[in-house]
């Protein structure tokens, strides 16, 4: 069934095609959307942009920090990636405590956190502490970032999705072929987590990580199928 399309506007334009609409969206308005709404992790509004490896998480992220720091009386919020607090390739999920402990539990409490990085060249934790202040905004980005028990103290959350081998072409592009093995098994269990978590339904924003429609993809995002905002 051909959806009419909306009639557009300064931050949404959209076009129909025989069974979709694809849907242009301005970060500038999403990131009013943020900032419009209230803090549920202590006096920050917890934004976590999730998805898995490869579909576009952390330029979407910077995009939409831009956009929160461009608006009158902004600040570019801090952002913590999740690749940081893993412990390795086997700490792809079970990193959470470390996040908990270090960032949303102080957050939640009105007070500053901090966290260790990790060094995937080193294969350990570097000793400076990376510091997460008391801001407006907090945005994480990462794999399982927007996982279930976090969702109730987010502002928004987001799933950034891709096709699955040209995410893993730009997973090689960016990392070396040497990787595969590892991002073979990283790609699988992601989708295991997925699936488990209800990910592309529990959110409130699916973005599409690649998308063909024609935008200027440092002011808008392509909205895909799902998620309730």
């Amino acid at each position: 069934m051909c959806v009419p399309p909306a009639e557009p506007g300064p931050a949404t334009r959209s076009v129909a095609s025989a069974d979709v609409v694809a849907v242009v969206e301005a970060y500038a308005e999403l990131a009013r959307r943020v900032l419009a709404r209230p803090a549920r992790l202590g006096r920050t509004r917890l934004v976590a942009v999730d998805g898995p490896s490869g579909a576009g998480k952390s330029v979407f992220a910077d995009r939409l920090a831009d956009a929160l720091a461009a608006l009158p009386g902004g600040g570019r919020p801090p952002m913590v990636h999740t690749d940081d607090l893993l412990d390795g390739w086997a700490d792809q999920f079970t990193f959470w405590p470390r996040l908990e402990v270090r960032v949303l539990a102080p957050l939640r409490a009105g007070r500053p956190g901090g966290y260790q990085r990790y060094s995937w060249v080193r294969r350990e934790f570097l000793p400076r502490v990376v510091p997460v202040p008391v801001t407006p905004v907090l945005i994480v980005e990462g794999v399982s970032a927007g996982r279930r028990a976090v969702r109730p103290e987010t502002t928004l959350t987001v799933l950034v999705d891709a096709p699955a081998e040209l995410r893993l072409a730009r997973a090689v592009a960016r990392d070396g072929t040497g990787i595969l093995p590892e991002l073979r098994r990283w790609h699988a269990a992601e989708g295991a987590h997925f699936a488990a978590d209800g990910t592309a339904t529990g959110v409130d924003l699916v973005v599409d990580g690649a998308p063909t429609l024609p935008h200027d993809d440092r002011r808008y995002y392509v909205r895909g199928p799902g998620g309730g905002t």
